[in-house]
């Protein structure tokens, strides 16, 4: 991974999104909505089941659902004393959610051969994150608008795709990465099934946003060791939320 030792560290912002469905129930959803649902899922639900029992799903498609939380990380300093620092937005208003993240990322980008990072990102939360902000009327960062760029004019990286080195086959969570790599597991309190339900049921965003924001960690940490760089120790680890 040699391209990656010629990254400057400073020029990446690490991020990741936690979604949900945009309602706490099936029965909540306009008829209409409930309808195209029951059509998207019947791909791929199973014999006996209905369009409700598999709603907690759908989330994860950026037509019914709504990002909760988007939290980032980038880093500071030389090899030897590098720190990192984490910033959250989280919310019940998305579009504010998003207008906050834009202003980050704009700023962070402005000027400079700046790249964007996340785990899977180029199949959810990079397309995600475009798609939302296009239905709430929001205009889209520079560096997520990849309308008519070549390969080697986007900036974006995804450490899930670094480790599949060309092999299209399979999903390699970052929770298995972290364990082979000796990186704590963010995973050590809740995990993205249980992100509706800490949402919708128990109104938690804090546990949430702490949840996302130790994705970040964990995913910067994996990508220095992608590189051949030591992990950052806790007490050079801040937090700031929004």
């Amino acid at each position: 991974m040699k391209i990656l030792r010629d990254i400057n560290l400073s020029r990446v912002l690490f991020i990741d999104i936690e979604t949900v469905p945009s309602t706490a129930d099936f029965s909540d959803l306009p008829e209409d909505i409930a309808g195209l649902w029951d059509k998207k899922s019947n791909y791929f639900r199973k014999e006996g089941e209905g369009p409700a029992d598999v709603s907690n799903r759908a989330g994860i498609y950026a037509e019914f659902g709504k990002i909760i939380c988007i939290s980032a990380g980038f880093l500071r300093g030389s090899s030897d004393s590098m720190s990192m620092r984490i910033k959250s937005f989280f919310g019940d208003n998305e579009k504010e959610i998003l207008e906050d993240f834009s202003v980050l990322l704009n700023n962070f980008t402005e000027g400079k051969d700046a790249l964007l990072c996340a785990h899977n990102g180029k199949e959810f939360d990079f397309p995600y994150i475009a798609r939302r902000m296009l239905i709430n009327d929001l205009r889209i960062p520079l560096i997520l608008d990849n309308a008519g760029k070549k390969p080697w004019e986007i900036g974006l990286l995804d450490t899930m795709e670094l480790w599949k080195f060309g092999d299209f086959k399979s999903f390699t969570s970052l929770n298995l990465l972290t364990r082979l790599f000796g990186i704590p597991t963010p995973k050590d309190d809740i995990d993205g099934s249980m992100v509706s339900q800490v949402y919708w049921k128990d109104k938690d965003l804090e546990r949430i946003a702490r949840y996302c924001e130790k994705d970040v960690v964990a995913m910067i940490q994996l990508f220095l060791r992608f590189r051949g760089n030591k992990i950052i120790p806790d007490d050079r680890i801040e937090s700031v939320t929004f």
